[in-house]
């Protein structure tokens, strides 16, 4: 307090001297940078008044703890009256009524402006309650088992994985991709000069609209600050959650999204798909593996193309698994085992990639999938895809902190967005949905 009364006291003389200055002089260049001068020392005056009250406030807090310890005879810690300790910083560069954007600069560092960047990075020191400490019970202490935190388990993004990326154009909300829906035609000539077989070519606009996922937290400054550890903080946990919850999102509405309402279309969604229905009452896997093969020979008819995966719930991969033979011989077996006349290869303890392989294609397990299909909510889909007719247009996810919306709660709102725009709809013959009564709830 002493230090902050010393810097006010001079910076008061400075004021008055040069106000008795301007008094005597006129108005010139002199005058306009004495002025100025003056009334950048009345906002440094004004800004150590505050910190001094503070400063008092702080220390009478103390000195009433203090008395308050010592009347209920309270002697387990030493409390000592001190200088309260205030530190001078320049103001929160995204204050109200600033000069400066936090939504403004994040989108400009975007584009490499440095200074915007530069901001950005300095307001990184800021944390601020929606969520306290009490909610990380787990991750504030004991902070020996912090590197051995359990993330809450989630069904991943296979077949976000699976698809191919490109980037999303830099500018607007839609993506229009050209379809060729008409195209030449070659026809043999009747006779020697005569007219050659003459089709024009036509395509319509595949429209993909960019869509926005996002989610966040409201976390109490103090959890940020006091949770984690050196090299491993809360706030990298709760944004490594956040970013797997946008992902495992993304995923699965890339199987299910209705293509309106913020959602991208599905590939369960797009007309003109291939599609198998197998009604079964009493299903086996030596029942099944036929209408995959109908599937897959659908997509060579359709698209003139080869189907280059297989994408099923984990469920179903495990009935699969499960099947056996006339002589209780498994039908799909691990590689390692140099199966004669199987079915199919895999592992079934495998998840969220390649998982195996039925008629040479790969099989691909995602939990993105529906299992509460069909009119007992109890069914799930197999996919035939050739996958590299689907294509994902993506932006980079960004992680924001906002301090100034709940700073009177000592919050701070982390957020995860991103933009993307799937164009599932471009070859609808190049993927079969097989669905039906036949993939209800597996039993074992």
């Amino acid at each position: 307090m002493k230090k902050l009364i010393e810097a006010r006291d001079s910076k008061v003389a400075e004021l008055d001297g040069l106000l008795e200055e301007l008094d005597e002089m006129t108005e010139g260049e002199e005058f306009d940078g004495k002025l100025a001068r003056s009334k950048d020392l009345h906002v440094e005056i004004k800004d150590l008044e505050e910190k001094i009250t503070d400063a008092r406030e702080a220390a009478e807090t103390l000195k009433a703890v203090k008395e308050s310890r010592e009347e209920l005879g309270v002697e387990d810690e030493e409390v000592v009256e001190q200088e309260a300790i205030v530190e001078v910083n320049e103001p929160d560069i995204y204050r109200k009524g600033g000069e400066h954007s936090f939504i403004s600069d994040a989108w400009q560092s975007r584009s490499g402006n440095g200074a915007a960047q530069e901001r950005l990075n300095r307001h990184q020191e800021f944390e601020a309650r929606d969520v306290g400490t009490g909610a990380f019970a787990g991750l504030v202490v004991p902070q020996y088992l912090l590197d051995e935190y359990a993330p809450i388990a989630r069904a991943g993004s296979a077949l976000y994985n699976a698809v191919p990326k490109k980037p999303l154009p830099a500018y607007g909300m839609k993506v229009e991709v050209s379809r060729i829906t008409t195209g030449s035609e070659a026809a043999e000539q009747s006779s020697q000069n005569s007219a050659v077989q003459e089709t024009n070519m036509d395509d319509t606009l595949l429209t993909v609209n960019v869509d926005t996922i996002a989610g966040q937290q409201d976390v109490s400054r103090q959890a940020l600050e006091r949770g984690g550890q050196p090299g491993f903080s809360l706030e990298n946990i709760i944004f490594q959650d956040l970013i797997a919850a946008y992902y495992g999102k993304l995923d699965s509405l890339m199987f299910e999204g209705s293509g309106s309402s913020g959602q991208p279309l599905g590939i369960r969604n797009v007309s003109g798909q291939n599609t198998v229905t197998y009604t079964d009452a009493t299903p086996t896997v030596g029942e099944a593996f036929p209408k995959i093969a109908d599937a897959v020979q659908q997509i060579n008819a359709n698209r003139f193309a080869p189907a280059t995966a297989i994408l099923m719930h984990p469920r179903r991969w495990g009935f699969f698994t499960a099947g056996v033979d006339g002589n209780s011989r498994p039908l799909i077996t691990p590689a390692g085992n140099n199966p004669d006349n199987a079915v199919g290869i895999g592992d079934a303890a495998a998840y969220g990639a390649v998982v195996g392989n039925i008629l040479g294609l790969p099989v691909i397990t995602d939990a993105n999938i529906t299992t509460t299909d069909g009119g007992g909510n109890d069914q799930d889909q197999i996919y035939v895809l050739k996958v590299d007719d689907h294509i994902l247009f993506e932006d980079n996810i960004f992680q924001l902190k906002f301090e100034e919306t709940n700073a009177g709660s000592l919050t701070t709102k982390m957020v995860v967005y991103g933009y993307s725009a799937f164009a599932s709809g471009r070859y609808p013959a190049g993927m079969t949905k097989i669905q039906g009564t036949g993939l209800v709830t597996p039993t074992f």
